[in-house]
C-alpha cells in the first residue's frame, strides 16, 4: 500500500488542481481520463459544485494515542520511530514493521500488499505517523494495512478533522481534497438570500460551508455526520428552497403557455360524448373518482396546459376517470394519447377504452412496438388525418413518423417508469403553433405527503381514495421457503373451487449470481405437481372484450389444450404473451408463472391467490402493486410472500409493512422511510439525486419552511431567487419540469 499523501492544514494553501479537472464541459468529459474523468462523472464541474461536495465522514487526526494505551477495535493515530521492517515470506509475502513509541508499547504493522517505496518509508530509524484499527495479533497489538506517513519532530498535527469525500475507485482522496480546496477557495459563496428567508439560529452559506469542510477537532465526528448541525440545517434549507423556487417557476412558465380549452360540448347535456361514456358505463363512479373528474375537467376547461398527477391506489379506478378526459377532449374536437410502459398494460387499457368508446362511434389507434408494417402505417395516417380520435400504445406512441392532427391530451399511465424526454416527446407532438396539450399522469404508487411537497410541487394532484364498491380486502401471509408444500396444497384447494392462481419469480432462467427460485425452472416443478387438473368448472368473472376494430391487438389463438399451468416473462414474444394472457384471463388457464411483467394492467376478477417467490427480493411499491392483481372480484383473497432466509433488517420490515397494511398510501409512506424517493421518483430524475443533503422524512419542517417562503422570495426578490436556484440546481433544474 503506497504511503498516504502529506496532510495539508485548512490554512494553508493548497496545491493547484490543473482546470480541466474542474472546468471541463461536459462534452469533452469523455475525453479526460483518470482522476478528472472521475471528477466530471461526480458532476464536479464548477467550483460552486466543488464547495458543496461535502464529506460524507470525518478523520480525527488532531491526536495522537500512546501504543501503550491501545486497545482491541480501537481506531487510533499514533507516532513512534520504527525498530525493525522486514520482509517475510513464510506462509505468504508480507511486509512485518515494528513501531515503538517510548511509552513503553509496541505495535506491529502488518502490510499484505507493499512496493519497494513503502519499505523506503518505513525503514529502520524512520519517524512515521500511523492510522488504523487495532487488533489483537499473536504477538501482541498489530495494524494490518493502516494509513502511514514519514514525518519530523516538528511535524505539527492538523486542526481541523480531516474530511473524507464520496468519491470512486479512479478518484483518490488525495486529490478530490485538493479539488475541494481549490473550488472552495475559488468558489462564490455570499449571500444572496435576504436575512428574512433565512430560518433564524442558521449560520451564513459561507460559514457553514467552511466549517462542513474544515470541522474543528472539540465538534466531534459524531455532531456532523448525524447531519443535524446548524451548519448542515442551512445547506438543507438552501437546497429545499432552491427546489421550491424552480418548481414555482416552472408553474408561472407553464400558465402562461397557450392550451386548448376543453369543454364536454355546447349541445344538450346527454348529447356530449362525455355524458354518452358517463351513461354506457355499467356501474356508478365512486364519491373519489366524481370529484377528481370534476377537478381533472376544470383545469381542461382552462386554456392553459394542464399539468395534473392522478394517483389512487391499485384498482381505485384511474383508467374509467382518464376515459372521461379522454372524452371530454375528443367531445370537444381534439385527440387524446395514452402511453403506458408495457405492452400488457398498453393492451389492458385499450380493450377497456375501446368496450366503452367503440360503441359510440369513437376510432382508436393501437401503437405497440411490435406493431409493424401496413397495420402500423394505417394507424399512423389516422391519427395524422384526425380520423382516429384516440391513440393507445407503448412508447411507440412518441415515436418520430407519428404525428397527431389535433391533439389536445397526453396521458402518461405509470408516470415513473418514462423518462424525462420521454415525457417532454409526448407533450411536443401537437404541431399546432404556441399550444400545447393537457397532460394528465397517472400512477398506482400513491404519493407521500413531503415528496409531494418537493418533488412534485409544481402539479396539480388529484387522489383517488376510494375503492369501488365490491372489492374484497387482501390478506397477506408470510411463509419461510420451508412451507413451499402447504401452499402448494393451497393452490389446489384454490384450482378445485374454480379460481385462479398467480406465482411470480424474480428471475426467467438461472442466474449465476443469484441463487433465486426462477421462473422457468418453477414452471416446471409445478406443471409436474398440477399439469393434470381437470379444466373444470370455472367461477364466473368478467373477460376483456376482444375489439373487433382493426386498431386493436388482435387476439392470438391459442393451443387446442391449453395447459393447466402456463409461464409469461419479458423474454416471451408480444403474440406468444397475448396467447398466454388470453388463457388465463379466459380462465382455461389454472396458474400463471410469471415474472414482473404482470406487475401492472392485469385484471382477470377469477384470481382469488398470489404467491411471490424471493418477495425479500423485492421493493414494497413492487410488491403492493403486484399483490393488486388480486381481490379483483368479490372472492376473498391472499398474498403469500415466500422469503429465503435470513433476512435483513429491511427485508424484514417489507414484508412486515406488507403484512399490516393493505392501504396503499401507509406503503408509499414506509417505503420512503426504508428507501428514499427513488422508487417514486423512476427516470424523473434520471438517476440523479435532486436532492443531495434534504431526507424528506427526517426534515419535512425544513421542508414546510422552503414551501412558505419561496413565493415571497420570488415575489419580494426575483433576481435573488433566480441566483439562489442557479447556484443549486444549475442544469438538474429541467428534470424537475418533466
Amino acid at each position: 500500500m503506497p504511503a498516504a499523501p502529506p496532510h495539508h492544514p485548512p490554512n494553508t494553501e493548497p496545491a493547484r488542481v490543473p482546470q480541466a479537472a474542474t472546468k471541463q464541459p461536459p462534452a469533452a468529459a469523455a475525453k479526460l481520463s483518470g482522476p478528472a474523468r472521475a471528477m466530471a462523472k461526480l458532476g464536479l464541474k464548477r467550483d460552486i459544485d466543488l464547495a458543496l461536495h461535502l464529506p460524507m465522514r470525518y478523520v480525527d487526526e488532531t491526536r495522537l494515542r500512546p501504543i501503550v494505551s491501545l486497545r482491541d477495535g480501537d481506531t487510533a493515530q499514533v507516532q513512534g520511530t520504527v525498530l525493525e521492517c522486514r520482509v517475510e515470506t513464510k506462509s505468504r509475502r508480507q511486509l512485518l514493521v515494528k513501531m515503538t513509541d517510548g511509552s513503553g508499547g509496541e505495535l506491529l504493522l502488518r502490510l499484505l500488499h507493499f512496493y519497494p517505496s513503502n519499505q523506503k518509508t518505513l525503514a529502520e530509524g524512520q519517524l512515521v505517523r500511523v492510522r488504523g484499527e487495532v487488533r489483537a495479533g499473536f504477538f501482541g497489538r498489530e495494524m494490518v494495512h493502516p494509513e502511514f506517513r514519514a514525518v519530523q519532530p516538528d511535524t505539527p498535527l492538523p486542526q481541523a478533522l480531516t474530511p473524507v469525500y464520496p468519491s470512486s475507485a479512479q478518484l483518490p482522496q488525495a486529490y478530490l481534497r485538493k479539488a475541494v480546496a481549490s473550488g472552495l477557495a475559488r468558489a462564490p459563496l455570499h449571500e444572496v438570500l435576504p436575512p428574512q428567508v433565512v430560518p433564524a439560529g442558521l449560520p451564513t452559506l459561507r460559514d457553514a460551508v467552511h466549517l462542513l469542510h474544515h470541522p474543528p477537532a472539540q465538534l466531534g465526528a459524531d455532531t456532523l455526520e448525524d447531519h443535524s448541525h446548524p451548519a448542515w440545517q442551512r445547506l438543507k434549507f438552501d437546497e429545499l428552497l432552491a427546489q421550491q423556487i424552480s418548481q414555482l417557476q416552472s408553474r408561472a412558465a407553464r400558465a402562461l403557455l397557450h392550451a386548448p380549452a376543453l369543454r364536454p360540448g355546447d349541445g344538450p347535456a346527454d348529447a356530449t360524448l362525455f355524458h354518452r361514456v358517463l351513461q354506457a358505463l355499467p356501474f356508478k363512479l365512486t364519491g373519489a373518482q366524481q370529484r377528481v373528474v370534476q377537478e381533472i375537467a376544470t383545469d381542461l376547461a382552462r386554456p392553459h396546459p394542464m399539468n395534473r398527477l392522478l394517483q389512487g391506489d391499485v384498482g381505485s379506478g384511474k383508467t374509467v376517470v382518464a376515459a372521461l378526459a379522454a372524452a371530454i377532449t375528443m367531445g370537444a374536437g381534439w385527440q387524446c394519447a395514452l402511453m403506458a410502459p408495457t405492452e400488457i398494460l398498453a393492451e389492458q387499457h385499450f380493450r377497456k377504452l375501446v368496450q366503452w368508446l367503440q360503441p359510440l362511434g369513437v376510432q382508436t389507434a393501437w401503437l405497440t412496438g411490435s406493431r409493424k408494417g401496413k397495420a402500423r402505417q394505417q394507424m399512423v395516417q389516422q391519427l395524422a388525418s384526425g380520423e382516429a380520435l384516440l391513440a393507445v400504445g407503448t412508447h411507440a406512441v412518441i415515436s418520430e413518423d407519428v404525428v397527431f392532427a389535433r391533439l389536445g391530451l397526453a396521458i402518461v399511465d405509470e408516470q415513473h417508469r418514462f423518462g424525462v424526454a420521454q415525457r417532454l416527446a409526448l407533450r411536443e407532438k401537437l404541431t399546432a403553433a404556441s399550444i400545447e396539450p393537457h397532460l394528465l399522469m397517472m400512477s398506482a404508487t400513491p404519493i407521500p405527503r413531503t415528496l409531494a411537497m418537493s418533488y412534485y410541487a409544481d402539479l396539480a394532484v388529484s387522489t383517488i381514495d376510494e375503492l369501488p364498491p365490491g372489492r374484497t380486502p387482501i390478506v397477506t401471509k408470510v411463509f419461510a421457503d420451508d412451507k413451499r408444500a402447504q401452499v402448494v396444497q393451497r393452490i389446489k384447494q384454490e384450482v378445485a373451487q374454480g379460481r385462479q392462481v398467480y406465482w411470480v419469480c424474480p428471475l426467467v432462467e438461472t442466474s449465476e449470481h443469484l441463487d433465486l427460485q426462477n421462473a422457468t425452472a418453477t414452471h416446471a416443478e409445478l406443471t409436474a405437481e398440477l399439469g393434470g387438473l381437470a379444466a373444470g368448472e370455472v367461477a364466473q368473472h368478467t373477460t376483456p372484450v376482444t375489439p373487433t376494430t382493426s386498431a386493436g391487438p388482435a387476439p392470438s389463438p391459442g393451443p387446442a389444450a391449453p395447459p393447466a399451468v402456463g409461464l409469461l416473462h419479458g423474454r416471451m414474444t408480444a403474440a406468444d404473451k397475448a396467447a398466454v394472457m388470453q388463457q388465463f384471463t379466459s380462465g382455461a388457464m389454472k396458474l400463471l408463472v410469471a415474472t414482473t411483467v404482470i406487475e401492472v394492467g392485469v385484471d382477470v376478477p377469477n384470481a382469488s391467490l398470489m404467491v411471490i417467490e424471493h418477495a425479500e427480493r423485492f421493493g414494497l411499491a413492487q410488491l403492493h402493486q403486484l399483490r393488486g392483481r388480486v381481490g379483483r372480484g368479490a372472492v376473498a383473497s391472499v398474498c403469500v410472500l415466500l422469503y429465503t432466509g435470513p433476512l435483513s433488517a429491511t427485508g424484514k420490515d417489507r414484508l412486515k409493512a406488507m403484512a399490516q397494511s393493505n392501504d396503499g398510501f401507509e406503503i408509499a409512506r414506509r417505503d420512503l422511510e426504508i428507501r428514499g424517493p427513488g422508487e417514486f421518483m423512476g427516470a424523473r430524475q434520471s438517476g440523479d439525486a435532486l436532492l443531495r443533503f434534504a431526507d424528506l422524512a427526517a426534515d419535512a419542517a425544513l421542508l414546510q419552511l422552503a414551501r412558505d417562503r419561496a413565493p415571497q422570495l420570488l415575489r419580494e426578490h426575483p433576481a435573488a431567487a433566480a441566483a439562489h436556484a442557479a447556484r443549486w440546481l444549475d442544469s438538474r433544474a429541467d428534470y424537475l419540469k418533466a
